[in-house]
């Protein structure tokens, strides 16, 4: 969500100043919650600041220092599931995380989350079928409808 303008906080603070109107006839002649006005003229009694504070870049990466000791885990052991991987990191550096924390970080990490196994499985690989019966693709049984084909003219 953005800020709002410095203007509306400037109009805000001034209507509050003149002390005419109550804080919730402002908020309601300027279309701002009630909690917005408190919390402008509070700032402003407090530090004479009227315009938003710049965006702070939200919260930092946890795992972000231990890029490299995620990487060697990975290494070690890749098919690891991402709890295991909380718990070794947490084991050597203290930093606890969880696992969708650790799912994003490997994310940005470049390292994939998708094991491969040692082999194929036999629902989608082009090896000969099992069961011994011919797959799908090698049917000769024409499709059936329930309706001919004279109906859908």
């Amino acid at each position: 969500m953005n800020a709002y303008s410095s203007d509306l906080r400037e109009r805000v603070i001034a209507a509050t100043r003149e002390a005419d109107l109550t804080q919730p006839e402002i908020a309601a002649r300027f279309s701002v919650s009630l909690s917005a006005v408190e919390e402008w003229w509070r700032t402003f009694r407090e530090s004479g600041r009227i315009a938003a504070l710049p965006f702070a870049g939200g919260a930092k990466r946890v795992l972000a220092p231990h890029a490299a000791l995620i990487r060697q885990l990975v290494a070690e052991q890749p098919d690891a599931t991402l709890a295991e991987l909380c718990a070794r990191v947490a084991a050597k550096t203290g930093v606890h995380a969880n696992p969708s924390m650790m799912c994003r970080e490997l994310r940005i990490l470049n390292l994939p989350r998708k094991k491969k196994f040692a082999r194929q499985s036999t629902r989608n690989g082009t090896g000969p079928n099992p069961a011994g019966r011919p797959s799908r693709q090698d049917r000769v049984d024409p499709p059936r409808h329930r309706r001919t084909p004279q109906i859908h003219r």
